[in-house]
């Protein structure tokens, strides 16, 4: 019976082709009241055909119809006197009362005497296509926060300068000139001023200049035609075009030569490029963030780099320090790594030991924060206690110490030792006497770190603590 009132409006032979549709399709009478249901319409909707057939579709409390919401009854309805709805996107209200995302279609139907027969209305659900739009732009959020303002992590003095500049450079759309050595954090920076400005919503596109060679950058940045050169078989958009309304970060700016240079100064004094191959002008909207780890002012007056492009670039400049010189931000540093890689590896890694802090606020970090971080993923992977150890560490970690040339004499033996006198068994017990046993201040009296200290007493067999 279910059967036969589902169908009352169609052929037979139509029967099938409704019911494996996995949209839903009803239909209506001249007077509005549904006449079938197949079974996509009870899955999306949670009514059976028995409880629609000869209810009107205003239980369905669609959101919109013909730009409006629904009528209150058949007289208002416009697909009688339109003829017709086309595509859009909506909401119906589901049997146990939550809304369903749908897209809803409907033509008007008349018989060979163009008398109005009914109404043939389909429903396409959205449901699945909306949680994939929530997964995107939850994507797209979270990209946001890792560039965002909030998770550069310092505390030192040095950073909260930063922190301060990357606010007034969000704030601007001047060009931004970002120094600082290797590993220091620029692209995060840059990535900070992109998405606490105006353009957040924006490409940020990212070009390290120091990867390709002339000819490959030129295309890379600027496009080329099909044709323009061997291996161009079609045309193709730049990261120039790419960044069209966002912002395009250039990373090692000095590298890149005199020619690549003049097409660069272009770009920013009138804010078009041309492709590779082709003379036809484009205008482009575009904010440039430019980073390197030289000195630019050192290139331009060897002539490496050009004077006009040098104060195009570094209109507003932000120095980024090295991580040697700002080591109160090392243990807040460690912290938050571990807590990203406890996530990420399933450990339960509590911090590490006081010994092991000691070592890594000693070593100077040429390869900075970037280091850092390598550093505490390679102790990841060999710590199996709740503490990293110090010999969960790279060995040029550990085997760091420092070198002074001169040996700084303690104040007591000034008139004993000269001050240039190398360091020797003998004498480092010496000072330990003198210093109880403290290798901390040992290693203030001589100008080495206390680790070092450590290891000379391990490497010539010094008792660790001192007699009782």
């Amino acid at each position: 019976m279910q059967e036969k009132n589902r169908n009352v409006f169609d052929p037979y032979f139509a029967n099938l082709l409704l019911e494996s549709m996995a949209d839903g399709v009803f239909t209506l009478d001249d007077k509005g009241k549904i006449t079938s249901w197949n079974i996509s319409m009870e899955h999306i909707t949670g009514y059976t055909a028995e409880e629609a057939i000869g209810k009107s579709c205003m239980m369905l409390n669609f959101t919109r119809c013909f730009s409006r919401s629904c009528p209150t009854g058949i007289n208002e309805c416009g697909i009688y006197t339109r003829g017709s709805v086309d595509s859009g996107e909506c909401f119906l209200r589901h049997k146990e009362g939550h809304d369903i995302p749908v897209v809803k279609n409907a033509r008007l139907v008349r018989d060979e005497d163009n008398l109005v027969r009914g109404v043939v209305e389909t429903v396409t659900d959205l449901t699945e296509l909306k949680k994939a739009r929530r997964k995107a732009e939850e994507a797209n959020r979270r990209l946001g926060e890792i560039h965002k303002f909030d998770n550069i992590i310092g505390k030192s003095h040095a950073m909260q300068q930063v922190f301060s500049a990357i606010k007034a450079a969000a704030a601007s759309e001047a060009t931004v000139l970002l120094q600082g050595e290797s590993g220091t954090g620029k692209e995060l920076v840059a990535g900070a001023i992109h998405y606490n400005s105006d353009r957040y919503n924006m490409p940020f596109v990212t070009v390290s200049c120091n990867a390709l060679s002339e000819s490959l950058l030129e295309s890379e940045l600027f496009g080329h035609v099909k044709g323009a050169f061997t291996g161009a078989v079609r045309d193709r958009a730049g990261r120039f075009e790419e960044a069209d309304g966002g912002t395009i970060f250039l990373d090692e700016i000095g590298e890149i030569n005199p020619f690549i240079q003049v097409k660069l100064l272009r770009v920013l004094q009138e804010r078009e490029i041309e492709r590779v191959g082709e003379s036809k002008k484009r205008k482009i909207d575009i904010r440039i963030i430019a980073a390197t780890n030289k000195d630019l002012y050192d290139l331009v007056n060897n002539g490496n780099f050009r004077e006009d492009l040098y104060y195009r670039l570094k209109v507003f400049p932000i120095n980024i320090p090295p991580l040697r010189t700002r080591k109160e931000d090392i243990p807040i540093l460690i912290s938050h790594f571990i807590d990203i890689l406890n996530v990420k590896t399933g450990k339960r890694i509590k911090g590490v030991s006081q010994s092991t802090m000691r070592i890594l606020m000693d070593y100077t970090w040429p390869g900075n924060v970037r280091e850092l971080e390598n550093a505490i993923e390679h102790a990841f992977v060999l710590c199996t206690d709740k503490d990293i150890d110090i010999f969960d560490l790279p060995v040029e970690i550990r085997q760091f110490e420092y070198r002074p040339v001169a040996l700084k004499a303690p104040l007591s033996a000034q008139n004993s030792r000269s001050p240039g006198k190398k360091l020797s068994r003998d004498i480092l017990v010496e000072i330990l006497h003198e210093c109880d046993w403290n290798k901390a201040e040992v290693g203030r009296r001589v100008g080495l770190s206390r680790t070092a200290i450590w290891k000379y007493m391990k490497k010539w067999d010094i008792p660790l603590k001192g007699p009782a």
